[in-house]
């Protein structure tokens, strides 16, 4: 079966929040609990991030044109960058609609059936969530996997406030309705900052992941056995593409045709290991020391060094 595409993930988000955020909001009418308020404006703040989510998608799987040449794959950073910066609204929120509580508690009421709502609402997101993961997988999408995370989180924190409300009505501790209010208020801040960390580095270029980057690695050596070498590997990851630029040494006498196909070759392997990358390969002959040179290697480092032994030994073979 085909996959699904992004927006058909997002598009069953937004009905989710909707109906979560419903079910919540009549939890927090029939029980007065600022507990389950709080759980409330976090499934607002889904609603919201999911509708950003939405506009994003449609951007960044809008192909290549003449002024990005790139593709538009990094405008999802911007998208889980805007569901963090929410999360802190929603948090600040919760604090906000607790803190007078804290002062004047007050007793909750009909439990049983505002619970069983947030439960409703719990099982929603679960489901929501774990599909929202499989479209981010198939797509390798930061945004489709933000928001499943943040999906799945929410989970965890109403089953905290319902057995957290369960404990206040059956003790009488009515003082431990606000304080539970802003213990998730503190939960959910911090996967706000984890989600605008994740959108800062992806927006800064961040090299791929280190296995990948071995993967990569072990097909270059196969250029050795050839009598050639390759330095200057790059990586970075935009989105759902992450790009490869490496320069290729191979003996001058090798024809163009055959350092063409060399190069091609090994475009293939490594795609053919990591397939979501965008490999460029730079073709420069083995024996000119000029392809050695790289300005952002330091002096007297042990790659220069390596280098520096590779020219030589060829120039004293020629000898």
């Amino acid at each position: 079966m085909a996959s699904r595409s992004p927006t058909f993930y997002i598009l069953i988000s937004v009905a989710t929040s909707v109906l979560t955020m419903a079910l919540k909001a009549g939890a927090y009418l029939l029980t007065g609990s600022v507990g389950l308020l709080s759980d409330a404006l976090e499934s607002g703040v889904n609603l919201a991030a999911a509708l950003v989510a939405l506009a994003t998608l449609s951007y960044a799987h809008s192909g290549e044109d003449a002024d990005h040449n790139f593709g538009h794959e990094k405008a999802e950073y911007f998208s889980s960058g805007i569901e963090g910066a929410l999360i802190f609204v929603a948090a600040g929120a919760i604090i906000w609609s607790a803190f007078p509580r804290l002062l004047a508690p007050q007793p909750i009421e009909q439990v049983g059936l505002g619970l069983g709502l947030s439960v409703l609402a719990a099982g929603a997101n679960l489901l929501c969530g774990w599909l929202l993961l499989k479209g981010a997988r198939d797509h390798r999408s930061i945004t489709l996997e933000a928001d499943a995370h943040h999906l799945l989180t929410d989970v965890w924190t109403t089953v905290g406030v319902i057995v957290a409300v369960g404990v206040v009505y059956f003790t009488g501790w009515i003082i431990l309705d606000p304080l539970i209010a802003m213990a998730v208020a503190v939960q959910i801040l911090w996967i706000g900052w984890t989600l605008i960390r994740r959108s800062f580095e992806g927006l800064m270029d961040q090299a791929i992941p280190a296995d990948e980057r071995a993967r990569i690695v072990a097909v270059l050596e196969q250029v050795k056995a050839k009598g050639g070498d390759y330095h200057r590997l790059r990586t970075r990851v935009s989105g759902k593409k992450s790009f490869v630029d490496v320069h290729v040494l191979v003996p001058g006498v090798m024809s163009v045709q055959q350092g063409h196909d060399l190069a091609h070759r090994l475009e293939l392997d490594i795609i053919e290991c990591v397939p979501h990358v965008e490999v460029l390969t730079h073709l420069e002959p083995l024996e000119d020391e000029r392809s050695w040179d790289d300005p952002k290697q330091p002096l007297g480092s042990s790659e220069g060094h390596s280098h520096r032994a590779a020219v030589d030994l060829l120039s004293r073979n020629a000898e």
